[in-house]
């Protein structure tokens, strides 16, 4: 039998409640793959950020706490901030170069870079932030032994911690007490009373009590895909961390191409990596670039890589159904097989130097046919790396009803309303559900939240959705007897 609840833990520090779900999940999660926590939560000025990380290392699990503090670093982007203001003038400013104005963002940037060496040559640029006079040290939890270390970073807005615990002694009461630690490391940056009333939950998963919209979805959400999304998280840390590129000269991946069945939910990983990111999403379909006339074609993918090098925040350039604009390059000798090579030679141009002429792009192309794409369009330089996103195998369908489930339970249930009983095992789903994709385990659980509806809507109550029902809505999708 499966659990459809998860083990939560609920505990008090500063006045803020902790809440630590499935811990010994999370830990062994972390032993595949590092395990970000923490990273979207909410905290008092002047903290700005804390990045939570559990990882393996060889013989040991490492708890990481990045604290992120003080003001911010004067770049130039905080420059041209401060020199637009919230007059009349600087709205409009900022709306130009936010449209792609050259010249408004020439003006701007060029005071900007003006003010910013002025700022250093008056010594205003030296750390001031609450970690700036601290000497590293050590916090300890002494009731189970955890004893973390604490470093700074040069800039004086950062503070480090670290905690090494044998991977088999490791249990939920160490990552509790580094997150305690974490806590008090934040206290020592803001004010004693500064948690008091705040939630925090440490989850490897993303709980909220809203509906989860496909514009909304993380990587935390996506199940059965734990190769594919670590790759992802990856890009992602690549593209939140330019610093750290630039100091070793490393050139973060420009284009990824993702291929596989449909249904595989291509399209929502994008998504999912546009929102890890933090990047705006711009899906480009197959309509806004063929074009019935003669040169048009051409027109339009010039014109969407002349506006991707003008994009001033991170952007996710997501080509859909990718081998529907390019298939078949350099086949045939006909109008159309020559009006896709021009498309696909333009294309090809576009993407070799993008990320030098505008490093807040990223492009992923999808596609359900990578055989009828041109080898010489994806290959390295261009989409530097090709991800396969299969079908789900048995144990990729269990772990996706699980995530769905649970979804739908942190969304729904309310105290005397359960949607789901309590005899669900998600193994015998993922058994039953052989074949099926992410799509296809959506489109059951939709079926059963609908029958319960209806039943609700006619006699005033239903009972909870039962494992027979799930089975019962799986066989019926597969057209089995």
């Amino acid at each position: 039998m499966s659990q459809a609840r998860p083990n939560t833990e609920t505990f008090e520090y500063g006045g803020a409640t902790v809440q630590l779900v499935d811990a010994v999940t999370l830990l062994a999660a972390a032993r595949v793959n590092p395990v970000e926590l923490l990273r979207r939560s909410a905290w008092p000025a002047p903290v700005q950020r804390v990045d939570l990380t559990v990882a393996a290392d060889g013989a040991n699990h490492v708890f990481t706490a990045r604290i992120a503090a003080g003001e911010e670093p004067m770049s130039t982007e905080r420059m041209r901030r401060l020199v637009l203001g919230n007059d009349p003038i600087g709205l409009l400013l900022s709306k130009r170069i936010a449209a792609g104005d050259p010249v408004a963002t020439r003006i701007v940037d060029g005071v900007g870079t003006a003010a910013a060496a002025a700022y250093r040559k008056l010594g205003l640029d030296r750390p001031t932030g609450p970690a700036a006079e601290r000497e590293p040290g050590v916090l300890a939890d002494a009731a189970v032994g955890l004893q973390a270390s604490v470093t700074y970073e040069e800039s004086g807005s950062v503070a480090r911690l670290e905690a090494l615990v044998p991977r088999d002694e490791v249990g939920p009461e160490h990552l509790r007490a580094f997150v305690t630690l974490t806590l008090q490391a934040v206290l020592e940056l803001t004010e004693p009373d500064a948690l008091r009333g705040r939630t925090y939950v440490v989850s490897r998963e993303s709980v909220q009590k809203t509906p989860v919209t496909t514009q909304a979805v993380t990587l935390d959400m996506v199940g059965g895909l734990a190769d594919v999304v670590a790759e992802l998280r990856q890009v992602a840390v690549s593209f939140r961390h330019p610093e750290a590129m630039a100091r070793w000269g490393a050139r973060r991946p420009q284009g990824i191409l993702m291929y596989g069945p449909p249904g595989t939910g291509k399209t929502m990983l994008s998504r999912a990596l546009a929102n890890e990111i933090g990047a705006d999403f711009r899906e480009i379909r197959t309509p806004e670039i063929l074009d019935k006339w003669l040169g048009g074609s051409e027109r339009n993918i010039k014109q969407i890589f002349r506006d991707a090098r003008r994009y001033r925040v991170p952007t996710l350039m997501l080509f859909d159904e990718f081998d529907s604009i390019v298939s078949y390059a350099g086949a045939g000798g006909d109008a159309a097989s020559q009006a896709l090579n021009a498309v696909a030679g333009i294309f090809k141009q576009e993407m070799n130097d993008l990320i030098e002429a505008n490093p807040n792009v990223l492009v992923v192309a999808t596609t359900n046919f990578p055989g009828r794409v041109d080898e010489s369009l994806i290959r390295s330089g261009r989409f530097d790396i090709k991800v396969s996103v299969p079908k789900p195998d048995e144990t990729a369908r269990a772990e996706i009803f699980r995530k769905m489930v649970r979804s739908l339970i942190t969304v729904h249930e309310t105290p005397g309303f359960r949607m789901f009983a309590d005899d669900l095992d998600f193994g015998a789903l993922g058994v039953a559900s052989t074949g099926m994709t992410g799509a296809d385990i959506k489109e059951v659980l939709r079926r059963v939240q609908l029958s319960k509806a209806m039943q609700d809507a006619r006699a005033g109550g239903a009972e909870p959705i039962t494992q027979e029902e799930l089975l019962t809505a799986v066989r019926a999708l597969r057209g089995a007897p």
